[in-house]
């Protein structure tokens, strides 16, 4: 038997697949939440939860080992820097898959992956909104 043995392919080859999940851990990364199928956030998620871990670590070894999957310098920054101090206290589970239903052109399963405790976007469309009420008064 084979329990939890191994990762899943996602039907492609090793270099490719290599390739999608480190671009795909660096934009999630640099952009708090991506969107994509599920069997591909639940990869993602385990080489974003230990990018996290090894930033909150610290160090120059960490540093280099987190860069071999982390190709873009200000977002390595970023992790040693801004989610370092964000989930200090936090022992682990740094993201959150959220199902959005299914596909229309193949039906594939959507997620979308986010780090927790991110902070929210609607503050910014909350303040720009008097101001449009202002101007429509006069």
């Amino acid at each position: 038997m084979r329990h939890k043995v191994g990762q899943r392919k996602l039907h492609r080859t090793t270099s490719h697949r290599l390739a999608m999940l480190n671009n795909m851990v660096t934009s999630l990364l640099e952009h708090q939440a991506i969107r994509t199928t599920v069997p591909k956030a639940k990869e993602a998620r385990k080489m974003a939860e230990r990018i996290i871990t090894l930033g909150k670590r610290g160090g120059l070894s960490n540093v280099r080992l987190a860069a071999r999957i982390v190709k873009d310098r200000d977002v390595l920054q970023k992790v040693f820097s801004e989610y370092k101090d964000r989930y200090a206290n936090r022992p682990g589970g740094y993201t959150r898959i959220i199902r959005l239903g299914f596909r229309r052109g193949d039906a594939a399963e959507m997620a979308l992956l986010e780090l927790v405790d991110r902070p929210e976007k609607k503050a910014a469309a909350t303040t720009e909104a008097p101001v449009a009420e202002e101007t429509k008064a006069e």
